[in-house]
């Protein structure tokens, strides 16, 4: 890898290659050897960060981008070392990963899978990642994750809700620190309950693609089960930015609350042609007319503005926790950027230190030696309080936040409250459990490439 690759701040730049299949033999770092995919050197270690960078999450894509290079800096020890202080296992010590420098590579996934698995191919193929991480979709995360599964690196999952990412389609080399679909579900509809009733009627709006299908299964088996009764499901375009024409039936539809199974840009603009076509105001079967966003975050709150105000929603962290290391990680951020991070930040940041902490207890960068460490692996000190990433599946299992949008925020930042933190044993399952596959679902065998 040629030293004029790199930028003065240690970032190689990278280009999508072509869709064909993997051909890594031809790739391979002289260091190949070692016995697994691009085995760095003796001073650095390269990570591959792909995530939206154009397309309806590139917001989120930002802060992921901006998150990982924080968790960059604290490896490599500058900075104030951030969560790195407070993460309760204590083998990183500012001296990179084993020793070695850690750089890094960026793509662009558009949100788009092929795009996403064409730049995450020229990270592993051409500059060497040993890891790769990002995305803002759970499409993307599929694809990419299956890419590095075939490719032998670890595959650290960002920002991916979708039950099928550690579902149905889990992968020995896939690890998700998010959570997902059905926690959402199990979390969100005792809140929707007690607050709103059992007796109410559903229409959900769906993204066409796979994290809207569990999501919308998720909230319709959760809100179902405590009595509320699904009238439609409609599917709309990921690429959709006038949700007018598909708004324009629901009042009609017998339905009393509205379900947008939307996130990013997406649930900005549903949103807000739902509040312009008066359903925030609206009586239907005798009751006050509800909308619902299961998936919630600060930035689409920012951008959907006041349309937010009392719509309930989930959340995997939120900058306002008080535990250490989120206000830790809340300062550290805030420092170097200027405002608070979103749980998008959040989680790639964690995903890196997950992945730096796993090579060193392993004492190995190879795939399979980093997979059994991050397996069953209990952890604190990053944030939603002690966790578990759960062999069967790479799920981390965590407490979840219930967030409401708030009546009157004090900055353009302070949008959502947390109204109920839910235990996570109300959020676990079984690992064959439907949503998620069932009993055919399997990880199958690790892979460590070469």
């Amino acid at each position: 890898m040629s030293k004029s690759n790199f930028t003065r701040r240690g970032v190689l730049k990278t280009s999508a290659l072509g869709a064909g299949a993997l051909a890594l033999p031809q790739y391979l770092r002289a260091d190949g050897h070692a016995g697994f995919t691009n085995a760095p050197g003796d001073s650095e270690v390269v990570l591959g960060f792909n995530v939206p960078q154009t397309g309806p999450y590139a917001d989120e894509g930002a802060d992921e981008l901006r998150a990982y290079e924080l968790a960059v800096e604290h490896l490599n020890g500058g900075g104030d070392g951030g969560m790195l202080n407070t993460f309760s296992s204590k083998v990183l010590d500012g001296t990179g990963i084993l020793g070695r420098e850690v750089k890094y590579v960026t793509g662009d996934t558009q949100t788009k899978s092929d795009a996403a698995r064409a730049s995450a191919r020229s990270m592993i193929e051409k500059d060497g990642a040993i890891m790769i991480t990002g995305g803002s979709s759970s499409g993307v995360a599929v694809a990419v994750q299956a890419l590095c599964q075939e490719a032998g690196v670890i595959f650290m999952a960002g920002l991916t809700h979708s039950n099928d990412t550690t579902g149905k389609d889990r992968k020995a080399n896939g690890f998700r620190h998010f959570f997902n679909s059905y926690m959402t579900g199990a979390a969100l509809a005792p809140v929707l309950a007690a607050n709103y009733g059992t007796d109410r009627k559903a229409y959900h709006l769906t993204a066409d693609y796979n994290w809207g299908y569990t999501t919308e299964e998720a909230i319709r088996a959760s809100t179902e089960a405590v009595g509320w009764e699904t009238v439609n499901t409609v599917k709309t375009p990921l690429t959709q930015t006038d949700f007018s024409s598909y708004i324009a039936p629901v009042l009609n539809s017998g339905a009393d609350v509205l379900v947008l199974n939307h996130y990013g840009g997406n649930m900005v603009n549903s949103l807000t042609n739902a509040v312009q076509f008066g359903l925030k105001e609206a009586q239907a079967n005798g009751q006050n007319f509800e909308i619902v966003v299961p998936l919630y975050s600060r930035l689409m709150a920012r951008g959907a503005g006041e349309n937010v105000k009392g719509i309930f929603g989930s959340t995997n962290w939120h900058w306002s926790l008080q535990d250490e290391g989120s206000q830790a990680f809340v300062r550290s951020f805030g420092t170097k950027y200027g405002f608070p991070p979103s749980q998008a930040a959040h989680t790639t940041y964690v995903q890196t230190l997950l992945y730096a902490d796993a090579v060193t207890r392993a004492g190995s960068f190879a795939p399979c030696a980093v997979a059994e460490a991050l397996e069953d692996y209990e952890f604190d000190g990053l944030g939603n309080g002690k966790t578990l990433y759960r062999g069967d599946d790479h799920q981390c299992f965590k407490d979840v936040l219930v967030v409401k949008g708030k009546e009157n925020p004090t900055s353009e930042f302070d949008l959502l409250e947390v109204v109920e933190v839910t235990p996570v044993d109300q959020v676990m399952y079984s690992p064959d459990h439907p949503q998620m596959g069932g009993a055919d679902a399997s990880l199958g065998e690790c892979n460590n490439g070469a």
